[in-house]
């Protein structure tokens, strides 16, 4: 017996030598330490020791169920450690190496003009209001003073979907929409696209604009031109100079174009301001008195007045772009200048 206790400790020895994975190990304590393992079927056996060697071989087997027991646990141990440093050498991460950019979103020059407008003209009071971009024909252009057989149609270059329904050209329909259900006085701004049938390095055919109405008793022109003013001051700066030059338009009368003194030569003329020294910004004028009474406003009681404007125009003219179809091709380039 004493024998096979000396092979089985040699041969317990030799197979934790050559184990390699945690389940080996545990593999090896319960084949010599479990329940029915060897050492325990050799204690088992114990009768068959002389009497004289039983309490050496009892103590034998114990120390052999210790020491066994603690190599094992000791191993484990080890590998153990082993596979968590494998598995932190896998996942290291090289505090070193330069981290990944995070790319923040921009708004899009156009989205802050648009802001910054609707934010001046809040100061002044105005509400803002939408309308549909598919419009019919009456709120297009009849209800605004342009009949059918109006000569001004021919200055619109529509997309018509059917006879009477249309993309809308401008956000004008939008006004008349709010006079229908309001009642003055009322300050009102429609921001939104519209649609033209152009496209050059200056025009587009879809783009946005800008419409502001104001209806009281008692409006001016001179209202008109201090509103303004103090709009175009506050987008372009305090020192901005402005002109306005009579116009026409069909629903406003009388009706002015609004230049600013050029952004880019200071008045000096060059090719941007076409050498005048001047650039267009907008239109505008007092409301027409056909287009009150189309909303069932008594003209000889209210009066207001109408302007509007291209907001890829003003974002052209206030950063210095030169070509409008820069705003719709997406270049990253491009936009992460704003």
């Amino acid at each position: 017996m004493m024998n096979e206790l000396q092979q089985l400790e040699k041969d317990a020895l030799a197979e934790l030598n050559t184990a390699g994975t945690e389940e080996q190990f545990l593999n090896i304590k319960t084949k010599y330490l479990g329940r029915k393992g060897l050492l325990t079927g050799l204690l088992r056996n114990i009768a068959q020791v002389p009497d004289e060697e039983k309490p050496l071989f009892g103590k034998l087997c114990n120390e052999l169920k210790n020491s066994l027991n603690a190599k094992i646990d000791e191993a484990i141990g080890r590998q153990t450690a082993r596979n968590r440093e494998e598995i932190l050498l896998k996942e290291k991460i090289d505090i070193t190496l330069p981290g990944k950019f995070i790319k923040y979103g921009r708004l899009h020059p156009v989205v802050q003009i648009r802001r910054e407008i609707c934010s001046v003209f809040a100061s002044f009071g105005f509400s803002i209001v939408e309308g549909p971009e598919i419009e019919l024909d009456y709120y297009n252009f009849e209800a605004l003073n342009i009949p059918k057989d109006h000569p001004a149609r021919d200055m619109q270059d529509t997309f018509y979907i059917e006879d009477n329904i249309v993309l809308r050209t401008h956000t004008s329909p939008v006004q008349v929409r709010v006079m229908e259900k309001i009642q003055p006085p009322l300050r009102i701004l429609s921001p939104g696209k519209v649609y033209r049938r152009d496209s050059d390095v200056s025009h587009t055919p879809m783009f946005h604009q800008i419409e502001g109405l104001l209806v009281d008793k008692g409006v001016t022109f001179g209202d008109l031109k201090g509103i303004l003013t103090a709009f175009l001051k506050k987008i372009f700066g305090d020192r901005t100079v402005l002109r306005f030059r009579p116009s026409f338009f069909p629903f406003t009368e009388p009706s002015a174009e609004v230049d600013i003194r050029c952004v880019m030569c200071g008045g000096n003329g060059c090719r941007v301001c076409g050498q005048s020294g001047w650039l267009e910004i907008l239109g505008s004028g007092m409301v027409d008195p056909e287009v009150f009474k189309n909303v069932n406003y008594d003209p000889e009681v209210f009066s207001g007045f109408a302007f509007g404007l291209g907001l890829e125009r003003i974002a052209m003219l206030k950063y210095g772009i030169s070509d409008i179809r820069l705003f719709f091709e997406n270049d990253i380039r491009f936009l992460k200048q704003f």
